[in-house]
C-alpha cells in the first residue's frame, strides 16, 4: 500500500450568506478560481495528470446541480479530468479528501483534487423542494426536524442553558477576530477577484471587480450582552438563537492528495496527510452530538488516543451542540477552535470539511504542532472524525 499525502491546499474566504461578496457569485465559478489557484502552488504538476476531481456540496441543485464537480472538473483542469460530486452533508468536504486518500492508498488512483464547494446565497439549506417520506415523517417524524430544533434537543438532553451557550458564542467571534488580525488565516486563503454590476447616479448599469480575501462573519463588536438579548430563534422558550447559531455562508476549499510515488518523481515536500477518518451514526434529533460517535471510531482505528492529539476543529453547528461533544467526548478545550469556529466564520455545508482541514494544518505549522483532528456533526444524525498528522 502506498501512502498519501497532502500537498497544498487553498479555501476562499468565507462569504456571509444572501449579505456577501459571494452572494450572486457561482459555487461552481468559486469552485473552479480555488482550484486553479491550487494547481498554481504546484508549478510541476500537470493538470492532466489529475486522475479525478472530488467535490463535496451538502445540495447538489439549481446552481449546484448537474452533477457540478464535472463541470468544475472540466472548466478548472480541461475534459480529460473527471469529476465526482458526494454528499454525507456537512461532512462532504473532509469526506471527499478520505475517499482520495483511501483510493490512492488502493492504488487507484495518483493524483486526486478534493474539497468542497457550496453556495447558501444560491441554493437553501433545505433545497428548492424537499418531499418527505411519509412513512418516514410517520413513523419517526423527529428525522425532519430542522437543524435548528436538533440544537434545542441536544441542549435540552445535555443541559446546556442559554448563558454558557451565549459565553461560548462570543468567545467563538472573539477567537476569530483576533485571528483575523494576526494574519493566521492569510496563508490559507486564496483571493478571489468577484465582478458586480450596479446602477449608477444615473440609473446605468457598471461593472466593478472587488477582492474577497477575508472571512465576513467574525464581529469585534458583539458581546455577551448583546447574545443575550436575541430571542429564540427556533422555539417558543428555547435557548438557540441567530446569535449562537453558525452562519449560513459561501464558501470553497480544496487540497491535492497525491501518492508517495508521484510526490517523489515531482520532488514535492507534502504539508500534511489524513492518518484516517471514521463515520457514524445517531439519531437525528441529536444530530449534533454526532463527533461523540466517531471520535473513538477514528482513534481506534489510528491506534491514537486523544492525548496524542495537538489541535482540534469542530464544525460547530451550533454552541450548544459544540459543549455537548467537548464535554461527552472528553476534548480539551483548549485545543478546540483555537482561532474561532462556524458561528464566527461561517458554515459553508460542503466546503467546511476541508476548510477546516486547511485551517488545522496552518496551525499546526505555525504552533509546531504534529497531529490534529476535524470533526463534524451532520445533518440527519451522523458524525466524522478525521485524523490530521502535519509532515512539516
Amino acid at each position: 500500500m502506498q501512502e498519501a499525502y497532502i500537498v497544498a491546499g487553498y479555501r476562499s474566504a468565507v462569504g456571509k450568506a444572501k449579505r456577501g461578496g459571494f452572494r450572486f457569485y457561482r459555487p461552481d465559478d468559486l469552485a473552479i478560481d480555488v482550484i486553479r489557484g491550487v494547481m498554481a502552488s504546484v508549478p510541476s504538476l500537470d493538470a492532466k495528470r489529475v486522475d479525478d476531481v472530488i467535490v463535496g456540496n451538502a445540495v447538489p441543485e439549481a446552481e449546484q446541480g448537474l452533477q457540478v464537480a464535472r463541470i468544475i472538473s472540466a472548466r478548472a483542469l480541461g475534459f480529460d479530468v473527471p469529476g465526482l460530486t458526494i454528499n454525507r452533508y456537512c461532512a462532504s468536504g473532509l469526506e471527499a479528501i478520505a475517499i482520495a486518500t483511501a483510493k490512492i492508498r488502493m492504488g487507484m488512483a495518483e493524483c486526486i483534487v478534493a474539497g468542497g464547494t457550496e453556495s447558501m446565497s444560491l441554493v437553501p439549506t433545505a433545497g428548492w423542494k424537499t418531499v418527505p417520506a411519509y412513512s418516514i415523517a410517520k413513523e419517526d417524524p423527529d428525522y425532519y426536524l430542522s437543524m435548528g430544533l436538533t440544537a434545542e434537543a441536544v441542549a435540552k438532553e445535555y443541559s446546556i442553558g442559554r448563558e454558557a451557550q451565549d459565553e461560548f458564542a462570543y468567545n467563538s467571534h472573539q477567537k476569530a477576530i483576533n485571528a483575523i488580525k494576526s494574519g493566521y488565516f492569510k496563508p490559507g486563503i486564496l483571493p478571489v477577484n468577484v465582478e458586480e454590476v450596479y446602477l449608477d447616479a444615473k440609473g446605468k448599469k457598471q461593472k466593478r471587480t472587488h477582492i474577497i480575501d477575508t472571512d465576513e462573519g467574525p464581529r469585534a463588536d458583539t458581546s455577551v450582552e448583546a447574545l443575550a438579548k436575541l430571542k429564540p430563534a427556533f422555539a417558543l422558550g428555547g435557548s438557540v438563537t441567530a446569535g449562537n447559531s453558525s452562519q449560513t455562508s459561501d464558501g470553497a476549499a480544496f487540497v491535492i492528495v497525491m501518492s508517495e510515488r508521484m510526490v517523489n518523481e515531482l520532488g514535492l515536500k507534502p504539508i500534511g496527510r489524513l492518518v484516517g477518518s471514521a463515520v457514524a451514526g445517531v439519531h437525528p434529533r441529536i444530530m449534533g452530538i454526532g463527533p461523540v460517535a466517531a471520535i473513538p471510531k477514528v482513534l481506534k482505528q489510528t491506534g491514537m488516543s486523544l492525548s496524542q492529539i495537538d489541535l482540534i476543529e469542530l464544525n460547530e453547528a451550533f454552541a450548544s451542540q459544540s459543549l455537548a461533544v467537548i464535554r461527552e467526548a472528553g476534548l480539551d478545550p483548549s485545543k478546540v477552535n483555537i482561532n474561532g469556529g462556524a458561528i464566527a466564520l461561517g458554515h459553508p455545508l460542503g466546503c467546511t470539511g476541508c476548510k477546516l482541514t486547511i485551517q488545522n494544518l496552518h496551525d499546526m505549522k505555525r504552533l509546531n504542532k504534529k497531529y490534529g483532528m476535524v470533526s463534524a456533526c451532520v445533518g440527519g444524525g451522523q458524525g466524522i472524525a478525521g485524523i490530521i498528522e502535519n509532515i512539516n
